[in-house]
């Protein structure tokens, strides 16, 4: 039983507790809630005029918790989101039809799906669900064929995309698509004194993270580390001797 308890106190103290606040829980749960209910009413109630019922994939709930958890991530940005979706579904359409073991089919889409998402950029981890529904899916999915890909998962990714960017804009502090810029602190530091940085440590990475703006995917230690990196680059730098890569 001692044992157990050391175990379990020390699984306790590695597991990363979420850094966001009450409020920004809140949000990132109404916010998901409210873009899966659009989408199934949406799906429900809006004639689009397909010669079949509109799907709603379930890989949507996964994109949800990126787009309205971290908005901010690069894989919950639009062209990961719509273009992750459309590339697996493209990947796992094709593997359905050329692959007669679905296991095998499935398990290679997502192979595939993960591999060409690297060449184009858009990393999106939502997007290899979509995959292996396409070859999974059934005979209702295996029936639309190439429809799939071009109307059911292009609807249902670009319509979330387009709740992301009204809801997540509606919510003071968050900003998507995310652009490149600094905290507003930013400006304010700049102006400053600043003549000697003091030793930083992990505490203050952990405050630091607590002072942004919604919940950012990266632990205090990777902080720490980055920096550390980054500072004898800088040393390196200024004493000639930066390495080329």
């Amino acid at each position: 039983m001692l044992q157990l308890n050391k175990l379990i106190d020390a699984v306790s103290r590695a597991y990363q507790h979420s850094r966001a606040s009450l409020r920004e829980q809140i949000i990132s749960s109404v916010t998901a809630c409210f873009a899966i209910l659009v989408l199934l009413l949406f799906a429900q109630y809006v004639e689009l005029g397909l010669p079949f019922k509109m799907l709603v994939l379930a890989s949507m709930g996964a994109s949800a918790f990126l787009l309205f958890v971290a908005p901010h991530s690069p894989l919950a940005q639009p062209w990961p989101v719509i273009g992750g979706h459309l590339a697996s579904a493209f990947i796992g359409v094709a593997c359905a039809q050329l692959i007669p073991d679905l296991s095998f089919a499935a398990a290679l889409a997502v192979l595939l799906s993960v591999f060409v998402m690297h060449i184009l950029h858009c990393l999106h981890p939502p997007s290899a669900a979509t995959a292996m529904i396409a070859v999974l899916g059934g005979p209702e999915v295996h029936a639309l064929g190439w429809q799939f890909c071009y109307e059911v998962v292009a609807i249902n990714s670009g319509l979330m995309v387009v709740m992301a960017i009204i809801f997540n804009n509606l919510v003071p502090g968050r900003r998507y698509p995310m652009r490149h810029t600094h905290h507003i602190h930013h400006e304010v530091f700049a102006q400053s004194e600043h003549n000697q940085y003091p030793a930083l440590t992990g505490e203050d990475f952990k405050w630091a993270l607590s002072q942004m703006d919604g919940l950012i995917d990266v632990t205090e230690e990777d902080l720490v580390d980055i920096y550390e990196f980054a500072v004898e680059r800088a040393e390196q730098r200024l004493q000639g001797t930066t390495p080329l890569s």
